[in-house]
């Protein structure tokens, strides 16, 4: 990593140092909120508070991708594209107008203004352009155009975001409300595969023991399955070819099961910064599985999108989170906070509660078991918020600017 500052006295506010600090802190505060009103809609069928032209099943699963998993994204990539490239990212008065427009985006659901939705749609649309341009710059300038396949899948979200939008305000057809949703889910999902893939096995081996580990991986594997992740995203999003999807799902799974074998170390579980990497990955194994299985055994298409979601993507982006706000705040990751595990443990109940349980509880129980991974949720990322907060308005520990 480079160390673009040398150690200097810093202010005590050190909130917009850099773009992980604001947007973790909302990616997990909005987790939290958003997903106790969307426990309040899903028990009651309650929704007064939301804009009556936004449906609350299309709100919780736009708000989840869009919403939470963009802003994980948009911290991840302003830290780590300024590490990479030695060029800074936005900060101070451009990360603050960034993370408004992600932030009204959010807001203006639940306002009864005329055109609100037009213009929640403009603020979020302007948020992933700027984040775009944010990132795409200083790889530009330092011609690290190994990188640009990440720019590439942040301008397809934006893509796909804009899609969304043109069939909720009524300018598409209604098809394209979910032919967004969806490519953007996928999207995020082979992001997070992406970076899985660069960081999970380089934190193992360096965190499992004192002497040198070394995990395998295949180039072969890498390449096979990003292209077979391809065609299944397109397939499933975009056409009525269920089988094929269905296969490419069973060979997607088989290649991430070989994937996540060689990753394997005992020395994992004495980590939770490194268990939780890998259960989540686990969850996104998990969801090709039932994928392929969906039709066969009789299982909701909703357990394989949330064993993605609320398993993959939930446990993986609170693992980062966790991660990345300790090291680039001078922390020892080695030496997490010890209630950083019930972060972990709330976030994997509620996954298991959402994709596992309801494989064998009895229909009568699906609602109960629905609201409990709800409320795991929410009190996973509430967790997370009273633990980091201070850790991210606070300045670096050593004294350098980030």
């Amino acid at each position: 990593m480079l160390n673009i500052e040398s150690p200097t006295p810093q202010k005590p506010f050190a909130l917009l140092n850099l773009g992980f600090r604001p947007f973790f802190l909302l990616a997990a505060s909005f987790g939290a909120i958003s997903m106790l009103l969307w426990f309040i809609i899903y028990s009651t069928g309650h929704t007064a508070l939301l804009n009556p032209a936004f449906p609350s099943l299309w709100w919780h699963g736009h708000e989840m991708v869009f919403g939470y998993a963009m802003a994980v994204s948009a911290g991840f990539l302003l830290t780590a594209v300024r590490n990479w490239t030695g060029h800074a990212t936005p900060q101070g008065i451009p990360l603050a107008i960034l993370a408004l427009l992600w932030l009204c985006a959010r807001l203006l659901p639940f306002s009864m203004m005329e055109h609100a939705l037009h213009w929640m749609a403009l603020a979020d649309l302007l948020f992933m352009l700027g984040l775009v341009v944010a990132i795409v710059i200083p790889i530009v300038r330092a011609k690290q155009w190994q990188q640009m396949p990440i720019v590439l899948k942040i301008a397809l979200m934006g893509a796909s975001n804009a899609l969304f939008y043109a069939a909720l305000l009524g300018y598409s057809p209604a098809q394209t409300l979910s032919w967004g949703l969806y490519a953007g889910l996928y999207l995020i999902l082979s992001l997070i595969m992406m970076m899985g893939r660069r960081v999970i096995p380089f934190f193992i081996e360096r965190g499992v023991a004192d002497a040198p580990v070394t995990l395998k991986n295949y180039k072969w594997l890498d390449i096979s399955s990003l292209f077979l992740f391809l065609g299944f995203m397109l397939v499933e999003v975009f056409t009525p070819y269920s089988l094929l999807s269905q296969l490419l799902a069973a060979c997607l799974f088989i290649l991430h099961s070989i994937r996540l074998w060689g990753w394997y170390h005992f020395g994992i579980w004495s980590k939770p910064l490194l268990w939780i990497l890998y259960l989540g990955y686990g969850f996104i194994v998990l969801g090709f599985a039932l994928h392929a299985l969906g039709s066969l055994l009789s299982i909701s298409p909703w357990v394989a999108l949330h064993a993605f979601a609320a398993g993959g993507i939930g446990l993986i982006t609170s693992g980062m989170m966790s991660r990345i706000a300790l090291g680039h705040t001078g922390r020892n990751v080695q030496q997490p906070p010890s209630a950083i595990r019930f972060i972990f443990i709330a976030l994997i109940a509620g996954a298991i509660f959402r994709v596992i349980l309801p494989l064998v509880l009895p229909a009568s129980l699906y609602g109960i078991s629905i609201a409990t991974a709800q409320l795991c949720w929410v009190l996973g990322f509430s967790l997370f918020v009273v633990i980091y907060a201070p850790i991210l308005f606070q300045p670096r520990i050593d004294q350098r600017f980030g």
